[in-house]
C-alpha cells in the first residue's frame, strides 16, 4: 500500500518541463516573501503610523484598483514583448517599490506607492500563467498549473508565519523582507529560466482556440463573470469566515490559524496527485462545476445545527479546500483551451482581472452584509450565489458539448 500511494506521487510531479519546476520556485520564493499584504491593516493603524481603519480601507481599494488594471496591462504587453521580459520587470520593479512603500510615512505617498506595488506586482500573474502554458504540454498543463498553485500556497505560510514574527519586532522587516525576496526571485529567473528562441511556440493542442479578440470570446466573457462569481464567494473564507469562526463560534485564534492552514495542508497533500488522476478524463467544465458546488456547499454547511464548533468549521474548511482544488486549477486549463499563442497574454489577462475584482469587492461586500443582516444570511447568501455559477457552469458544459457534437452525460 505505501509502496503504490509512493508510486503515485512520483507519477504524479514526473513528465514536468524543467522550466515549469523553475518557475514554480520563482513563485515560492516570490510568495514566501509575501508579508506585507496580511499585516497592511495592522501596520497602518498602529501606534507609529496612527492611520484610521477607514484610512487603510481606502488603500487597499487602492491596491485592488492597481491589481485590476496591471493585469491588463500586463496581459496587453505579455503578448507584445514576451512573458519573460515582464516576469522579469513586474519582479524587480515590485521589489524597488517595496522597499520604498517601508519608507512612506505621508498618507498620499502611502496611496501612490501602493497603487504602483500592486499595478506592477499584478503584471506578473498573466505573464506567469502564459509562461506556464508556453513550457508545458497539453497533457500535464493542469498539473503545471497546479504546481504553481502548490509553490504559492506554500510561499504564503511560510510568508505569514515568518510576517508574524518580523512585524512582532518591527514592521518596516515586512517590507524589507518583501523586497528583497522579489529581487531575489527575478536573479533566479534570469539565471535559471532558458529564454524563448521566439515569441510563441508553434503547438499542435487539441484544444479550442478560437481566431478571435478575447472580448469577442463570448464563451470565455461568460466564464470570467462566472468565475468572478465564484471568487467572491470563495474570498469570503480568508476574510469574513476567520470573524465568524471567533465571534460566531467562539472559537480560539491558534485554532483558526490551524484551520486556514489545513487548507494549504490539504492542497499540498492532495492536489497533485487527484489532478494527476483526473486530467484529461472529463472536460474541464465538469470539474469546475462539482468544484464550486463543493463551495457552496461549505458555506451552507455553517447554518446547519451542530453540537461541535470545532467539527463544524473543519468540515467546513475541507470542504471548500476541495472545492478550490477541483475548480481552480481546470479553470486555468479552461482558458489557455480557448487562447491562441499570440493572445494568451490577453486571455490570462482579463482571468487575473477576475480574480482581482473578486479580491477587492469580495471581503467588503461580504462584511457589510454580515454587518447590517447577520452571519447567518452571508452564509445561505453565498452558498446560493455559488450555487447558481456553478449550475451556470454545468449550462456551458451542456452547451459547449452539444456544440461540438458530443454528447453530455445526464444532468
Amino acid at each position: 500500500m505505501i509502496k503504490k500511494t509512493a508510486h503515485t506521487y512520483r507519477n504524479a510531479y514526473s513528465g514536468l518541463s524543467k522550466e515549469t519546476w523553475i518557475l514554480s520556485l520563482v513563485m515560492l520564493i516570490n510568495r514566501s516573501g509575501t508579508m506585507v499584504l496580511p499585516f497592511m491593516t495592522l501596520y497602518l493603524t498602529s501606534a507609529e503610523m496612527g492611520y484610521s481603519i477607514g484610512d487603510a480601507g481606502l488603500v487597499f481599494g487602492l491596491f485592488g484598483l492597481g491589481s485590476f488594471s496591471g493585469s491588463w496591462i500586463g496581459g496587453k504587453l505579455t503578448d507584445k514583448t514576451g512573458f519573460f521580459n515582464i516576469q522579469l520587470i513586474s519582479l524587480l520593479g515590485g521589489g524597488v517599490l517595496f522597499l520604498v512603500l517601508g519608507q512612506m510615512k505621508s498618507f498620499p505617498l502611502i496611496c501612490i506607492i501602493t497603487f504602483l506595488l500592486s499595478f506592477v506586482n499584478e503584471a506578473f500573474r498573466p505573464a506567469n500563467s502564459t509562461a506556464i502554458a508556453f513550457y508545458s504540454k497539453e497533457n500535464n498543463r493542469t498539473r503545471s498549473y497546479s504546481l504553481n498553485r502548490l509553490a504559492i500556497n506554500l510561499g504564503w505560510s511560510v510568508g505569514s508565519a515568518m510576517g508574524g514574527i518580523l512585524a512582532s519586532i518591527n514592521y518596516e522587516l515586512l517590507f524589507w523582507v518583501d523586497g528583497f525576496t522579489n529581487i531575489g526571485a527575478a536573479i533566479l529567473l534570469w539565471i535559471l529560466l532558458r529564454r524563448p528562441a521566439q515569441l510563441h511556440k508553434v503547438e499542435n493542442d487539441k484544444t479550442v482556440a478560437p481566431k478571435v479578440s478575447v472580448w469577442k470570446d463570448k464563451s470565455y466573457l461568460l466564464f470570467t463573470i462566472l468565475c468572478t462569481i465564484f471568487a467572491i464567494c470563495f474570498f469570503q473564507s480568508f476574510t469574513n469566515i476567520p470573524v465568524y469562526f471567533k465571534k460566531g463560534l467562539n472559537l480560539s485564534e491558534p485554532f483558526i490559524g490551524f484551520l486556514l492552514a489545513l487548507n494549504g495542508i490539504i492542497i499540498v497533500l492532495v492536489e497533485m496527485v487527484l489532478i494527476y488522476k483526473l486530467e484529461g478524463k472529463r472536460n474541464n467544465l465538469v470539474y469546475i462545476t462539482l468544484g464550486v458546488c463543493l463551495t457552496g456547499a461549505s458555506f451552507f454547511i455553517l447554518n446547519i445545527p451542530i453540537a461541535s464548533a470545532v467539527g463544524l468549521a473543519t468540515l467546513m474548511i475541507i470542504l471548500i479546500t476541495f472545492g478550490e482544488i477541483l475548480s481552480m486549477p481546470f479553470m486555468n486549463s479552461y482558458w489557455i483551451s480557448r487562447a491562441r499563442p499570440e493572445n494568451r497574454g490577453q486571455y490570462a489577462a482579463l482571468h487575473s482581472m477576475a480574480w482581482s475584482t473578486a479580491q477587492t469587492i469580495g471581503p467588503l461586500s461580504g462584511a457589510q452584509v454580515a454587518e447590517h443582516l447577520g452571519f447567518d444570511f452571508l452564509w445561505w447568501f453565498t452558498g446560493a450565489i455559488a450555487l447558481i455559477a456553478a449550475w451556470a457552469f454545468h449550462r456551458m458544459y451542456r452547451s459547449e458539448t452539444k456544440a461540438s457534437g458530443i454528447i453530455p452525460l445526464a444532468g
